[in-house]
């Protein structure tokens, strides 16, 4: 019979949930101080993934600190007061694993992949960037310069620069509509006093969840974290109840009522033109029918823009529809990049797009495939264990609530092409901002 997990809710300890699928074996637990624990035990795999989630993301960024989370990202890897970052590197380097982090709206993930004999190490040594980071003036003035080559690199996309622009045309002054990375001026700006006052706020074991996958032992993990966040200083004898997970009624502040138009000139050779504006919040039960419409418009070669623009006209290489779902909000897109004078012709075909879709929906045919995709999609995006890691801490920051493949499978089958006609005229019919960067002239 499929499940689902319901995780207990973020203020509350809650006890030991176990549960079983694939020949996997899924548990959570809560530790005293409130760190969340996450794992999914999958047989004969030698390896192991875990991420530390942190809680925070660009959204909860205030004045004064923007950039400061992006930030965090890169000074974690420079040295503890136990490691130098060349130990750090070394550690991972030296039983061939691999470490990184990434830095999202809504949380940071720093992650391990390594042998399961190599797991006690991983976790000490994350445990330790995560608690212990000495945030170094005179490291964080190098990464400084780090982190603004990185921003050049991504200002030099025209790619990028369209949907960064989306991102601020569609959702404006609200927390959500700021770059992940920050921008150079804020970076720029920043000191060190506010990074590390974001640091001592966001990162505490509240806002902590450890997700492992692979070769790992769930009641040997629950001990890995509970020594390594102690040897950090962290107080964990005390019941503390997780912080809250976030509020689906988010705000709407600060997004624009009407959609905007926003043409930026870049001498490059293609235009790159995003096309959209809000769409749906990350537990909207309708993400399973936008799954549906996702595919079916933009989300593979048989889609309608890659069939229309591409295969018939030949306007453009790429071309595709995108959603991202947050807390409480939302946005939907169409892209395309083409030569900069067939750029009115593509945009108009992307609106026309859309706007077929809300008016006469999907056939049956088209459910039917999209449907094939996204469930065949789905069980190969699951056959390693970096993912089902991600699956377990995206499940505890954001859901509230773990689904089985076999469930997840089910919830896709159920959508109706009724579902997706309702969704699309909704969304068409919502404010639209159009984002042009390309070779268009300073005008």
């Amino acid at each position: 019979m499929p499940w689902h997990l319901p995780l207990a809710a973020a203020g509350e300890p809650g006890a030991d949930l176990t549960a079983g699928q694939d020949g996997a074996t899924i548990r959570r637990t809560v530790l005293p101080g409130g760190v969340r624990v996450l794992t999914e035990q999958m047989p004969g795999l030698r390896s192991a993934t875990v991420g530390a989630w942190v809680g925070v993301g660009s959204r909860d960024e205030t004045d004064g600190h923007f950039g400061s989370t992006h930030f965090l990202e890169h000074l974690l890897f420079k040295g503890t007061h136990r490691r130098t970052a060349l130990d750090i590197a070394e550690a991972f380097d030296a039983v061939g694993g691999e470490a990184n982090a990434s830095t999202g709206k809504e949380h940071t993930c720093y992650y391990a992949r390594v042998l399961d004999a190599d797991l006690p190490m991983a976790v000490d040594v994350i445990g330790d960037m995560v608690t212990s980071a000495r945030l170094d003036a005179d490291e964080l003035e190098t990464e400084r310069g780090v982190i603004l080559e990185e921003l050049a690199m991504t200002d030099d996309d025209p790619s990028d620069v369209a949907h960064e622009q989306f991102s601020l045309a569609v959702l404006g002054t609200h927390p959500l509509g700021r770059p992940i990375g920050g921008t150079a001026d804020t970076i720029g700006a920043v000191p060190r006093a506010a990074v590390w006052d974001h640091y001592r706020t966001h990162y505490e074991p509240g806002t902590l969840v450890v997700a492992a996958a692979g070769g790992v032992d769930h009641d040997q993990l629950c001990d890995l974290v509970v020594h390594a966040l102690s040897e950090g200083g962290w107080a964990l004898e005390e019941a503390h109840a997780p912080r809250e997970r976030r509020d689906g009624a988010a705000t709407t502040d600060g997004i624009p009522a009407q959609g905007e138009v926003r043409t930026i000139d870049r001498p490059v050779e293609q235009a790159n033109i995003v096309v959209g504006g809000t769409g749906l919040a990350a537990t909207d039960d309708r993400r399973w029918a936008l799954s549906v419409l996702n595919a079916a418009l933009g989300g593979g070669m048989s889609s309608r823009l890659f069939q229309e623009i591409r295969e018939k006209r030949g306007l453009a290489y790429t071309t595709y529809s995108f959603a991202a779902g947050y807390g409480g909000l939302g946005t939907f897109g169409l892209y395309a990049g083409c030569a900069p004078a067939k750029a009115e012709q593509v945009e108009k075909l992307l609106v026309d797009e859309l706007e077929r879709l809300a008016a006469g929906g999907i056939t049956a045919a088209e459910l039917e495939r999209s449907v094939g995709q996204l469930r065949g999609g789905l069980v190969l995006g699951l056959e390693d264990s970096g993912s089902r890691m991600s699956r377990l801490g995206r499940a505890e920051l954001v859901y509230g609530e773990l689904y089985s493949v076999a469930e997840s499978l089910e919830r896709i089958s159920a959508v109706t092409r009724q579902d997706v006609l309702a969704l699309a005229q909704e969304l068409a019919g919502r404010p639209r901002s159009v984002v042009r960067v390309g070779p268009f002239g300073k005008d």
